[in-house]
Protein backbone atom coordinates (compact mmCIF):
# COMPACT_ATOMS: atom_id res chain seq x y z
CA UNK A 1 0.00 0.00 0.00
CA UNK A 2 1.86 2.99 -0.72
CA UNK A 3 1.95 5.68 1.50
CA UNK A 4 0.24 8.28 0.76
CA UNK A 5 -2.52 6.12 0.36
CA UNK A 6 -1.90 5.34 4.23
CA UNK A 7 -1.40 8.89 4.85
CA UNK A 8 -4.92 9.52 3.35
CA UNK A 9 -7.07 6.87 5.59
CA UNK A 10 -5.28 8.13 8.72
CA UNK A 11 -6.28 11.59 7.86
CA UNK A 12 -9.81 10.32 7.13
CA UNK A 13 -9.82 7.99 10.46
CA UNK A 14 -9.06 11.01 12.55
CA UNK A 15 -11.92 13.08 10.62
CA UNK A 16 -14.95 10.61 11.94
CA UNK A 17 -13.19 10.03 15.11
CA UNK A 18 -14.18 13.40 16.21
CA UNK A 19 -17.25 13.64 14.07
CA UNK A 20 -18.31 10.03 15.21
CA UNK A 21 -17.00 8.88 18.23
CA UNK A 22 -19.18 6.15 18.72
CA UNK A 23 -18.70 4.45 15.33
CA UNK A 24 -15.60 2.55 14.41
CA UNK A 25 -13.62 5.15 13.07
CA UNK A 26 -11.41 2.20 10.36
CA UNK A 27 -14.07 0.79 8.92
CA UNK A 28 -16.63 3.66 8.01
CA UNK A 29 -13.04 5.07 6.71
CA UNK A 30 -12.80 2.49 4.23
CA UNK A 31 -16.49 3.30 3.37
CA UNK A 32 -15.87 6.96 2.68
CA UNK A 33 -12.62 6.61 1.19
CA UNK A 34 -14.68 3.79 -1.23
CA UNK A 35 -17.34 6.61 -2.06
CA UNK A 36 -15.20 9.03 -3.23
CA UNK A 37 -13.70 6.62 -5.53
CA UNK A 38 -10.23 7.17 -4.13
CA UNK A 39 -7.47 4.01 -4.15
CA UNK A 40 -3.34 3.95 -4.04
CA UNK A 41 -3.34 5.78 -7.00
CA UNK A 42 -5.07 9.05 -5.20
CA UNK A 43 -3.43 12.52 -5.69
CA UNK A 44 -1.93 14.15 -3.16
CA UNK A 45 -2.46 17.78 -2.77
CA UNK A 46 0.23 20.12 -1.49
CA UNK A 47 -0.27 21.51 1.42
CA UNK A 48 -0.28 25.91 1.19
CA UNK A 49 -0.24 26.08 -2.55
CA UNK A 50 -2.31 29.01 -4.36
CA UNK A 51 -4.99 27.61 -6.47
CA UNK A 52 -5.55 30.90 -8.44
CA UNK A 53 -3.67 33.94 -9.16
CA UNK A 54 -4.52 37.52 -10.29
CA UNK A 55 -5.91 36.49 -13.41
CA UNK A 56 -8.49 34.34 -11.66
CA UNK A 57 -12.41 36.24 -12.31
CA UNK A 58 -15.82 34.49 -10.83
CA UNK A 59 -19.03 35.19 -12.61
CA UNK A 60 -21.59 34.57 -10.35
CA UNK A 61 -25.14 33.49 -12.51
CA UNK A 62 -28.25 31.52 -12.65
CA UNK A 63 -28.62 28.91 -14.98
CA UNK A 64 -31.46 30.61 -16.38
CA UNK A 65 -30.25 33.94 -15.94
CA UNK A 66 -31.01 34.15 -19.94
CA UNK A 67 -33.52 33.02 -21.69
CA UNK A 68 -34.16 32.67 -25.68
CA UNK A 69 -36.94 30.77 -27.34
CA UNK A 70 -36.22 27.63 -28.48
CA UNK A 71 -33.16 26.96 -26.74
CA UNK A 72 -31.92 25.86 -23.23
CA UNK A 73 -30.91 28.40 -20.69
CA UNK A 74 -27.85 26.58 -19.77
CA UNK A 75 -26.70 26.70 -23.74
CA UNK A 76 -27.83 30.20 -23.89
CA UNK A 77 -26.02 30.82 -20.88
CA UNK A 78 -23.14 29.23 -22.13
CA UNK A 79 -23.39 31.42 -25.70
CA UNK A 80 -23.82 34.50 -23.74
CA UNK A 81 -20.58 33.80 -21.89
CA UNK A 82 -18.54 32.78 -24.39
CA UNK A 83 -19.37 35.63 -26.79
CA UNK A 84 -19.02 38.01 -24.52
CA UNK A 85 -17.39 37.56 -21.01
CA UNK A 86 -14.50 35.04 -22.22
CA UNK A 87 -11.86 36.94 -22.39
CA UNK A 88 -12.27 38.99 -19.06
CA UNK A 89 -13.89 36.24 -17.17
CA UNK A 90 -12.37 32.42 -16.46
CA UNK A 91 -14.46 30.70 -13.73
CA UNK A 92 -18.26 30.57 -13.72
CA UNK A 93 -20.17 29.61 -10.41
CA UNK A 94 -23.98 28.59 -11.95
CA UNK A 95 -26.67 28.96 -9.03
CA UNK A 96 -28.14 25.99 -8.15
CA UNK A 97 -29.09 23.80 -11.53
CA UNK A 98 -31.01 21.09 -9.97
CA UNK A 99 -34.82 20.33 -9.89
CA UNK A 100 -36.02 22.08 -6.97
CA UNK A 101 -39.39 23.29 -5.18
CA UNK A 102 -38.48 26.36 -3.75
CA UNK A 103 -35.75 29.40 -2.96
CA UNK A 104 -34.53 29.44 -6.40
CA UNK A 105 -32.70 26.18 -6.49
CA UNK A 106 -31.35 26.14 -3.09
CA UNK A 107 -34.79 23.42 -2.24
CA UNK A 108 -32.84 20.64 -4.31
CA UNK A 109 -35.38 18.02 -4.79
CA UNK A 110 -32.72 15.34 -6.64
CA UNK A 111 -29.09 16.08 -5.84
CA UNK A 112 -27.78 14.21 -9.40
CA UNK A 113 -30.32 15.46 -11.87
CA UNK A 114 -29.79 18.97 -13.87
CA UNK A 115 -33.49 21.08 -13.87
CA UNK A 116 -35.00 19.57 -17.01
CA UNK A 117 -36.11 23.10 -17.69
CA UNK A 118 -32.24 24.65 -17.64
CA UNK A 119 -30.67 21.69 -19.65
CA UNK A 120 -28.78 18.10 -18.69
CA UNK A 121 -25.13 16.86 -17.51
CA UNK A 122 -23.95 17.78 -21.43
CA UNK A 123 -24.80 21.35 -20.65
CA UNK A 124 -22.55 21.33 -17.60
CA UNK A 125 -19.87 19.75 -18.82
CA UNK A 126 -19.45 22.28 -21.85
CA UNK A 127 -19.03 24.87 -19.42
CA UNK A 128 -16.78 23.09 -17.61
CA UNK A 129 -14.64 22.50 -20.82
CA UNK A 130 -14.15 26.04 -21.31
CA UNK A 131 -14.48 27.82 -17.53
CA UNK A 132 -13.07 26.35 -14.29
CA UNK A 133 -16.85 25.54 -12.96
CA UNK A 134 -18.25 25.60 -9.48
CA UNK A 135 -21.08 24.18 -8.30
CA UNK A 136 -23.07 24.19 -4.67
CA UNK A 137 -23.25 22.01 -3.00
CA UNK A 138 -26.07 22.16 -0.75
CA UNK A 139 -25.64 20.47 2.48
CA UNK A 140 -27.57 21.78 5.30
CA UNK A 141 -31.04 20.89 3.74
CA UNK A 142 -33.01 19.54 0.94
CA UNK A 143 -36.33 19.60 -0.66
CA UNK A 144 -39.60 18.43 1.45
CA UNK A 145 -40.86 17.36 -2.03
CA UNK A 146 -37.54 14.96 -2.55
CA UNK A 147 -37.65 11.21 -2.48
CA UNK A 148 -35.34 11.42 0.16
CA UNK A 149 -38.33 13.03 2.67
CA UNK A 150 -40.78 11.25 0.75
CA UNK A 151 -39.46 7.88 2.20
CA UNK A 152 -39.11 9.73 5.50
CA UNK A 153 -42.29 10.01 6.00
CA UNK A 154 -43.10 6.57 5.03
CA UNK A 155 -40.37 5.53 7.77
CA UNK A 156 -38.36 3.60 4.97
CA UNK A 157 -34.14 2.95 5.53
CA UNK A 158 -32.32 4.20 4.74
CA UNK A 159 -34.31 7.94 4.36
CA UNK A 160 -36.18 7.60 7.81
CA UNK A 161 -32.88 8.88 9.41
CA UNK A 162 -32.02 11.52 7.37
CA UNK A 163 -33.47 14.12 8.76
CA UNK A 164 -33.77 15.50 12.39
CA UNK A 165 -36.27 15.35 14.44
CA UNK A 166 -36.88 17.06 17.67
CA UNK A 167 -39.49 16.93 20.17
CA UNK A 168 -42.21 19.73 19.39
CA UNK A 169 -41.56 20.90 23.48
CA UNK A 170 -37.70 20.70 22.84
CA UNK A 171 -35.97 24.02 24.56
CA UNK A 172 -34.49 25.47 20.78
CA UNK A 173 -34.11 28.65 22.11
CA UNK A 174 -30.20 29.45 22.01
CA UNK A 175 -30.54 28.44 18.25
CA UNK A 176 -29.62 31.17 15.96
CA UNK A 177 -31.10 30.84 12.40
CA UNK A 178 -31.71 34.18 9.59
CA UNK A 179 -35.64 33.78 9.16
CA UNK A 180 -38.29 34.66 11.66
CA UNK A 181 -40.55 31.43 10.55
CA UNK A 182 -40.76 28.41 13.22
CA UNK A 183 -38.24 26.22 13.13
CA UNK A 184 -40.21 23.13 14.28
CA UNK A 185 -42.52 21.63 11.46
CA UNK A 186 -44.81 19.03 12.13
CA UNK A 187 -45.32 16.02 9.53
CA UNK A 188 -47.39 12.89 9.60
CA UNK A 189 -45.36 9.65 9.07
CA UNK A 190 -46.26 5.88 9.21
CA UNK A 191 -44.63 6.12 12.62
CA UNK A 192 -47.61 9.23 13.79
CA UNK A 193 -46.80 12.94 13.80
CA UNK A 194 -43.13 13.99 13.97
CA UNK A 195 -41.24 17.23 14.15
CA UNK A 196 -38.50 18.19 11.94
CA UNK A 197 -35.85 21.00 11.48
CA UNK A 198 -36.08 23.39 9.59
CA UNK A 199 -33.56 26.83 9.95
CA UNK A 200 -34.54 28.02 6.98
CA UNK A 201 -38.40 27.52 5.38
CA UNK A 202 -40.70 24.57 6.02
CA UNK A 203 -40.18 23.44 2.30
CA UNK A 204 -36.26 22.81 3.07
CA UNK A 205 -35.86 20.33 6.04
CA UNK A 206 -32.58 20.29 7.67
CA UNK A 207 -30.32 16.91 6.83
CA UNK A 208 -28.97 14.31 9.78
CA UNK A 209 -25.52 14.47 9.57
CA UNK A 210 -25.13 12.06 12.60
CA UNK A 211 -26.06 9.54 10.44
CA UNK A 212 -23.08 7.76 8.59
CA UNK A 213 -25.57 6.56 5.47
CA UNK A 214 -26.46 10.06 4.76
CA UNK A 215 -22.47 11.46 5.15
CA UNK A 216 -22.03 8.38 2.62
CA UNK A 217 -24.46 9.67 0.13
CA UNK A 218 -23.59 13.18 0.24
CA UNK A 219 -20.24 12.15 -0.54
CA UNK A 220 -21.16 9.81 -3.42
CA UNK A 221 -23.00 12.93 -4.97
CA UNK A 222 -19.41 15.09 -4.85
CA UNK A 223 -17.73 12.61 -6.37
CA UNK A 224 -20.57 12.75 -9.09
CA UNK A 225 -20.39 16.36 -9.53
CA UNK A 226 -16.40 15.72 -10.20
CA UNK A 227 -16.57 13.24 -11.87
CA UNK A 228 -18.78 15.52 -14.53
CA UNK A 229 -15.95 18.61 -14.01
CA UNK A 230 -16.87 20.81 -11.49
CA UNK A 231 -13.59 21.90 -9.92
CA UNK A 232 -14.59 24.52 -7.36
CA UNK A 233 -17.47 23.91 -4.42
CA UNK A 234 -20.07 25.97 -2.86
CA UNK A 235 -20.46 24.67 1.07
CA UNK A 236 -24.32 26.46 0.75
CA UNK A 237 -24.95 27.19 5.06
CA UNK A 238 -22.25 25.00 5.87
CA UNK A 239 -22.17 27.14 9.30
CA UNK A 240 -25.61 25.26 10.70
CA UNK A 241 -25.11 21.67 9.31
CA UNK A 242 -24.42 20.28 12.94
CA UNK A 243 -27.19 20.65 15.81
CA UNK A 244 -26.71 20.22 19.10
CA UNK A 245 -29.83 21.12 21.77
CA UNK A 246 -28.79 23.34 23.97
CA UNK A 247 -26.33 25.14 21.67
CA UNK A 248 -27.10 27.97 18.84
CA UNK A 249 -25.86 25.04 16.32
CA UNK A 250 -24.30 27.94 14.34
CA UNK A 251 -20.60 26.78 13.82
CA UNK A 252 -20.32 23.60 16.28
CA UNK A 253 -16.88 21.82 16.19
CA UNK A 254 -18.49 18.88 14.14
CA UNK A 255 -19.24 20.96 11.50
CA UNK A 256 -15.95 22.15 11.12
CA UNK A 257 -14.02 18.97 11.05
CA UNK A 258 -17.16 17.71 8.20
CA UNK A 259 -15.24 20.73 6.14
CA UNK A 260 -12.39 19.59 7.03
CA UNK A 261 -13.11 15.96 5.75
CA UNK A 262 -14.81 16.90 2.50
CA UNK A 263 -11.33 18.88 2.15
CA UNK A 264 -9.30 16.01 2.42
CA UNK A 265 -11.22 13.72 0.01
CA UNK A 266 -12.12 16.57 -2.73
CA UNK A 267 -8.14 17.40 -2.82
CA UNK A 268 -7.37 13.72 -3.14
CA UNK A 269 -9.19 13.28 -5.90
CA UNK A 270 -8.79 16.50 -7.62
CA UNK A 271 -5.65 19.03 -6.11
CA UNK A 272 -6.58 21.71 -8.04
CA UNK A 273 -10.08 21.38 -6.51
CA UNK A 274 -10.94 24.59 -4.43
CA UNK A 275 -13.93 24.29 -1.70
CA UNK A 276 -15.21 27.67 -0.85
CA UNK A 277 -17.66 28.37 2.41
CA UNK A 278 -20.52 30.46 2.36
CA UNK A 279 -21.22 31.91 6.07
CA UNK A 280 -23.18 34.80 6.25
CA UNK A 281 -22.49 35.28 9.68
CA UNK A 282 -20.26 38.12 11.85
CA UNK A 283 -16.68 38.89 10.33
CA UNK A 284 -14.59 37.00 13.22
CA UNK A 285 -17.25 33.75 12.86
CA UNK A 286 -16.55 33.47 9.16
CA UNK A 287 -12.36 33.97 9.51
CA UNK A 288 -12.34 30.80 11.33
CA UNK A 289 -13.43 28.56 8.27
CA UNK A 290 -9.79 29.01 7.04
CA UNK A 291 -9.34 27.16 10.00
CA UNK A 292 -5.03 26.11 10.30
CA UNK A 293 -5.19 26.35 6.60
CA UNK A 294 -7.01 22.93 6.51
CA UNK A 295 -10.47 23.76 6.24
CA UNK A 296 -11.83 26.28 3.38
CA UNK A 297 -9.09 27.28 0.72
CA UNK A 298 -11.39 30.21 0.24
CA UNK A 299 -14.00 32.15 2.33
CA UNK A 300 -16.73 34.80 1.31
CA UNK A 301 -15.54 38.32 2.36
CA UNK A 302 -19.00 39.05 3.68
CA UNK A 303 -18.12 42.16 5.22
CA UNK A 304 -17.07 43.75 2.31
CA UNK A 305 -20.67 44.25 0.75
CA UNK A 306 -22.47 46.22 3.62
CA UNK A 307 -19.63 48.01 4.64
CA UNK A 308 -18.87 49.63 1.03
CA UNK A 309 -22.34 49.76 0.17
CA UNK A 310 -22.05 52.27 3.68
CA UNK A 311 -18.79 54.53 2.66
CA UNK A 312 -20.08 55.28 -0.48
CA UNK A 313 -23.87 56.33 0.38
CA UNK A 314 -21.94 58.08 3.78
CA UNK A 315 -18.72 59.26 2.71
CA UNK A 316 -17.33 58.11 5.72
CA UNK A 317 -14.15 56.14 5.25
CA UNK A 318 -13.85 55.15 9.08
CA UNK A 319 -15.44 51.94 8.95
CA UNK A 320 -14.38 50.93 5.96
CA UNK A 321 -10.37 51.72 6.98
CA UNK A 322 -10.72 50.00 10.47
CA UNK A 323 -12.27 46.72 9.23
CA UNK A 324 -9.43 46.53 6.36
CA UNK A 325 -6.85 47.03 9.08
CA UNK A 326 -8.79 44.32 11.16
CA UNK A 327 -8.32 41.67 8.15
CA UNK A 328 -5.41 39.30 8.74
CA UNK A 329 -3.38 38.26 5.20
CA UNK A 330 -4.96 35.04 4.01
CA UNK A 331 -2.49 32.36 4.61
CA UNK A 332 -0.57 30.62 1.65
CA UNK A 333 -2.77 27.98 0.15
CA UNK A 334 -5.99 30.35 0.90
CA UNK A 335 -7.66 33.18 0.07
CA UNK A 336 -10.92 35.69 0.48
CA UNK A 337 -13.66 35.37 -2.22
CA UNK A 338 -14.31 39.49 -2.94
CA UNK A 339 -17.63 40.09 -4.08
CA UNK A 340 -19.87 43.40 -3.53
CA UNK A 341 -23.44 41.75 -4.99
CA UNK A 342 -25.15 38.73 -4.50
CA UNK A 343 -28.60 36.44 -5.49
CA UNK A 344 -29.61 36.96 -2.31
CA UNK A 345 -28.57 40.62 -0.82
CA UNK A 346 -26.44 42.75 0.44
CA UNK A 347 -26.19 41.01 4.14
CA UNK A 348 -26.18 42.74 7.50
CA UNK A 349 -25.16 40.05 9.95
CA UNK A 350 -21.40 40.57 8.91
CA UNK A 351 -21.04 44.02 10.22
CA UNK A 352 -23.03 43.19 13.82
CA UNK A 353 -20.07 44.22 15.96
CA UNK A 354 -18.46 46.72 13.05
CA UNK A 355 -21.08 48.99 12.47
CA UNK A 356 -23.67 50.44 15.01
CA UNK A 357 -27.38 49.85 15.21
CA UNK A 358 -27.78 53.49 14.05
CA UNK A 359 -26.01 53.28 10.98
CA UNK A 360 -27.30 49.96 10.42
CA UNK A 361 -30.63 51.42 10.27
CA UNK A 362 -28.81 53.89 8.04
CA UNK A 363 -28.10 51.87 5.00
CA UNK A 364 -31.74 50.03 5.70
CA UNK A 365 -33.60 53.81 5.21
CA UNK A 366 -31.67 54.57 2.29
CA UNK A 367 -31.91 51.36 0.37
CA UNK A 368 -35.78 51.53 0.60
CA UNK A 369 -35.89 54.77 -0.45
CA UNK A 370 -33.76 53.45 -3.65
CA UNK A 371 -36.81 50.79 -4.10
CA UNK A 372 -34.89 47.98 -2.12
CA UNK A 373 -36.59 45.27 0.80
CA UNK A 374 -35.42 44.50 3.99
CA UNK A 375 -35.55 40.70 5.21
CA UNK A 376 -35.89 40.28 9.09
CA UNK A 377 -34.55 37.34 11.46
CA UNK A 378 -35.69 37.02 14.90
CA UNK A 379 -33.55 38.01 17.81
CA UNK A 380 -36.22 36.75 20.30
CA UNK A 381 -39.90 35.65 20.23
CA UNK A 382 -40.62 39.88 20.65
CA UNK A 383 -37.30 41.64 18.48
CA UNK A 384 -36.02 41.08 15.30
CA UNK A 385 -33.21 42.89 13.05
CA UNK A 386 -32.60 43.69 9.88
CA UNK A 387 -30.86 40.36 7.98
CA UNK A 388 -29.97 41.67 4.63
CA UNK A 389 -30.97 44.49 1.84
CA UNK A 390 -32.19 43.07 -1.04
CA UNK A 391 -31.94 45.37 -4.05
CA UNK A 392 -30.05 45.61 -7.62
CA UNK A 393 -26.50 47.05 -6.80
CA UNK A 394 -27.12 49.54 -9.81
CA UNK A 395 -30.10 50.69 -7.62
CA UNK A 396 -28.28 50.81 -4.72
CA UNK A 397 -25.96 53.44 -5.42
CA UNK A 398 -28.22 55.52 -6.99
CA UNK A 399 -27.69 58.15 -4.57
CA UNK A 400 -26.43 59.01 -1.13
CA UNK A 401 -28.11 59.35 2.31
CA UNK A 402 -29.26 62.90 0.58
CA UNK A 403 -31.24 60.84 -1.74
CA UNK A 404 -30.62 60.19 -5.40
CA UNK A 405 -27.96 62.34 -7.66
CA UNK A 406 -26.24 62.46 -10.96
CA UNK A 407 -23.03 60.01 -9.37
CA UNK A 408 -25.10 56.81 -10.34
CA UNK A 409 -22.62 55.72 -12.69
CA UNK A 410 -19.31 56.71 -11.31
CA UNK A 411 -20.38 55.27 -7.71
CA UNK A 412 -21.17 52.30 -9.31
CA UNK A 413 -17.82 51.77 -10.50
CA UNK A 414 -15.73 52.85 -8.42
CA UNK A 415 -17.39 50.03 -6.09
CA UNK A 416 -16.32 47.82 -8.51
CA UNK A 417 -12.51 49.22 -8.39
CA UNK A 418 -11.98 48.71 -4.69
CA UNK A 419 -13.48 45.36 -4.79
CA UNK A 420 -10.78 44.63 -7.97
CA UNK A 421 -7.98 45.74 -6.56
CA UNK A 422 -8.28 44.69 -2.42
CA UNK A 423 -6.70 41.13 -1.33
CA UNK A 424 -8.99 38.15 -2.88
CA UNK A 425 -10.36 36.99 -5.98
CA UNK A 426 -13.07 39.18 -7.04
CA UNK A 427 -16.67 37.81 -8.37
CA UNK A 428 -19.04 39.62 -10.18
CA UNK A 429 -22.48 38.61 -9.93
CA UNK A 430 -23.98 38.97 -13.44
CA UNK A 431 -26.37 41.64 -13.12
CA UNK A 432 -23.83 43.57 -11.89
CA UNK A 433 -21.54 43.68 -15.10
CA UNK A 434 -25.19 44.03 -16.64
CA UNK A 435 -26.50 46.95 -14.57
CA UNK A 436 -29.19 45.20 -14.71
CA UNK A 437 -32.12 47.00 -12.13
CA UNK A 438 -34.38 46.38 -9.42
CA UNK A 439 -37.08 43.41 -10.46
CA UNK A 440 -39.97 45.10 -9.08
CA UNK A 441 -42.49 43.28 -11.01
CA UNK A 442 -40.54 40.36 -10.03
CA UNK A 443 -41.02 40.76 -6.49
CA UNK A 444 -44.68 41.47 -7.19
CA UNK A 445 -45.22 37.81 -9.03
CA UNK A 446 -43.23 35.44 -6.61
CA UNK A 447 -43.68 37.16 -3.35
CA UNK A 448 -40.19 36.89 -2.72
CA UNK A 449 -37.88 40.21 -1.86
CA UNK A 450 -34.67 38.30 -3.15
CA UNK A 451 -36.41 37.77 -6.41
CA UNK A 452 -35.50 41.75 -7.01
CA UNK A 453 -32.05 41.11 -8.30
CA UNK A 454 -32.96 37.73 -10.30
CA UNK A 455 -34.33 39.13 -12.99
CA UNK A 456 -34.18 36.91 -16.07
CA UNK A 457 -32.92 38.22 -19.04
CA UNK A 458 -34.53 37.83 -22.43
CA UNK A 459 -31.56 37.51 -25.29
CA UNK A 460 -33.02 39.53 -27.59
CA UNK A 461 -33.52 42.39 -25.45
CA UNK A 462 -30.32 42.33 -24.09
CA UNK A 463 -28.56 42.39 -27.42
CA UNK A 464 -30.09 45.86 -28.07
CA UNK A 465 -29.05 47.23 -24.85
CA UNK A 466 -25.34 45.95 -25.18
CA UNK A 467 -25.48 47.42 -29.07
CA UNK A 468 -26.99 50.94 -27.91
CA UNK A 469 -24.09 52.92 -26.58
CA UNK A 470 -26.35 55.51 -24.84
CA UNK A 471 -27.30 52.41 -22.81
CA UNK A 472 -26.42 52.30 -19.45
CA UNK A 473 -25.68 48.38 -19.52
CA UNK A 474 -23.03 48.99 -22.36
CA UNK A 475 -21.64 51.56 -20.62
CA UNK A 476 -20.90 49.60 -17.30
CA UNK A 477 -20.25 46.01 -19.41
CA UNK A 478 -17.31 47.98 -21.39
CA UNK A 479 -16.42 49.88 -18.27
CA UNK A 480 -16.04 46.38 -16.56
CA UNK A 481 -14.63 44.65 -18.87
CA UNK A 482 -11.82 47.23 -19.75
CA UNK A 483 -10.96 47.47 -15.67
CA UNK A 484 -10.99 43.93 -15.10
CA UNK A 485 -8.69 43.69 -18.33
CA UNK A 486 -5.93 46.06 -16.59
CA UNK A 487 -6.29 44.17 -13.43
CA UNK A 488 -5.79 40.59 -14.32
CA UNK A 489 -2.27 42.09 -16.22
CA UNK A 490 -0.76 43.09 -12.95
CA UNK A 491 1.26 40.86 -10.61
CA UNK A 492 0.68 43.12 -7.71
CA UNK A 493 -2.62 42.13 -7.93
CA UNK A 494 -2.61 38.16 -7.04
CA UNK A 495 -5.16 37.28 -4.46
CA UNK A 496 -2.35 37.05 -1.92
CA UNK A 497 -0.37 40.09 -2.63
CA UNK A 498 0.88 42.00 0.36
CA UNK A 499 -1.83 44.55 0.95
CA UNK A 500 -1.47 47.79 3.43
CA UNK A 501 -4.27 50.20 4.34
CA UNK A 502 -3.55 54.19 3.80
CA UNK A 503 -4.68 56.88 5.64
CA UNK A 504 -5.02 59.40 3.30
CA UNK A 505 -7.25 62.12 4.83
CA UNK A 506 -11.36 62.76 4.87
CA UNK A 507 -13.13 60.80 1.51
CA UNK A 508 -10.62 58.57 0.37
CA UNK A 509 -10.22 55.28 0.43
CA UNK A 510 -6.95 53.83 -0.10
CA UNK A 511 -4.49 50.85 0.44
CA UNK A 512 -1.38 49.31 -1.15
CA UNK A 513 -0.30 46.12 -2.55
CA UNK A 514 2.48 44.88 -3.52
CA UNK A 515 3.63 41.44 -5.64
CA UNK A 516 5.59 38.60 -4.09
CA UNK A 517 9.11 39.18 -5.34
CA UNK A 518 8.53 42.86 -4.91
CA UNK A 519 8.90 44.26 -8.67
CA UNK A 520 5.16 45.84 -8.75
CA UNK A 521 3.75 48.30 -5.87
CA UNK A 522 0.15 49.76 -7.25
CA UNK A 523 -1.47 52.42 -4.61
CA UNK A 524 -5.10 52.17 -5.24
CA UNK A 525 -6.91 55.25 -4.08
CA UNK A 526 -10.43 56.18 -4.73
CA UNK A 527 -12.50 59.28 -4.04
CA UNK A 528 -15.81 57.64 -2.26
CA UNK A 529 -17.53 60.91 -1.75
CA UNK A 530 -19.90 63.41 -4.34
CA UNK A 531 -17.28 66.01 -3.80
CA UNK A 532 -13.94 66.98 -5.21
CA UNK A 533 -10.96 65.76 -2.88
CA UNK A 534 -6.98 67.18 -3.31
CA UNK A 535 -4.60 64.24 -3.00
CA UNK A 536 -0.45 65.76 -2.42
CA UNK A 537 1.44 62.39 -4.83
CA UNK A 538 4.25 62.71 -1.95
CA UNK A 539 1.81 61.81 0.76
CA UNK A 540 1.92 58.33 -0.37
CA UNK A 541 5.58 58.17 -0.20
CA UNK A 542 6.11 57.24 -3.91
CA UNK A 543 9.89 56.63 -4.55
CA UNK A 544 11.21 58.97 -6.85
CA UNK A 545 13.57 56.82 -8.92
CA UNK A 546 10.87 55.15 -10.14
CA UNK A 547 8.65 55.96 -12.76
CA UNK A 548 4.88 56.43 -12.15
CA UNK A 549 1.66 55.91 -13.83
CA UNK A 550 -2.04 55.78 -13.52
CA UNK A 551 -3.14 52.31 -14.78
CA UNK A 552 -6.34 53.43 -14.98
CA UNK A 553 -6.00 56.32 -17.49
CA UNK A 554 -2.96 55.92 -18.69
CA UNK A 555 -1.47 59.47 -17.08
CA UNK A 556 1.89 59.36 -15.95
CA UNK A 557 3.33 61.39 -12.67
CA UNK A 558 6.30 63.03 -13.14
CA UNK A 559 6.61 65.50 -10.80
CA UNK A 560 5.74 63.85 -6.84
CA UNK A 561 5.61 67.54 -5.69
CA UNK A 562 2.09 67.79 -7.63
CA UNK A 563 -1.11 68.09 -6.32
CA UNK A 564 -4.04 65.85 -8.21
CA UNK A 565 -7.78 66.47 -8.00
CA UNK A 566 -9.88 63.82 -7.49
CA UNK A 567 -13.43 63.87 -9.40
CA UNK A 568 -16.14 62.98 -7.08
CA UNK A 569 -15.85 58.62 -7.29
CA UNK A 570 -13.01 58.90 -9.60
CA UNK A 571 -10.38 56.11 -8.58
CA UNK A 572 -6.38 55.75 -9.19
CA UNK A 573 -4.06 53.25 -9.84
CA UNK A 574 -0.81 54.48 -9.38
CA UNK A 575 1.95 51.74 -10.21
CA UNK A 576 5.56 51.54 -11.05
CA UNK A 577 5.16 48.97 -13.74
CA UNK A 578 2.77 49.81 -16.78
CA UNK A 579 0.25 47.22 -18.19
Amino acid sequence: MKKKYRELQQRVIRHLGFIYPQHDSEQLAEQVIAAMGLDKHCAKPRPYKNLWNQKDIVAITYGDSFVRSGEKPLHTLHHFLSENLSDVINTVHILPFYPYSSDDGFSVINYKQVNEKFGDWPDIEAMAGEFKLMADLVVNHCSSRSQWFERFRQCLEPEKNYFITVDEHADVSKVVRPRTNPLLRPVETAEGLKHVWCTFSPDQVDLNFRDTGLLLEMISIIRYYMDRGVRLFRLDAIAFLWKELGTTCLNLPQTHEMVRLFRTLIEHNNPKAVIITETNIPNRENLAYFGNSNEAHVIYNFALPPLLLHALISGNVFYLNNWLMSMPPAMQGTAYLNFIASHDGIGLRPVEGILSDHEIDEITDTMQQFGGKISWRNLSQDEVRPYEVNISLFDALSGTVKGPDAWQFDRFICAHVIMLGLEGIPAFYIHSLLGTRNDLEKVKQSGNKRAINRHVWDCGELTEHLNNPDSHHFKVLLSLKRIIAIRTQQKAFHPNATQFTLHLGEGLFAFWRQSKKREQSIFCIHNITDTKRQLRLDSINLIETNDWMDLLSGRHFENLDDEVELQPYECLWVSNVSA
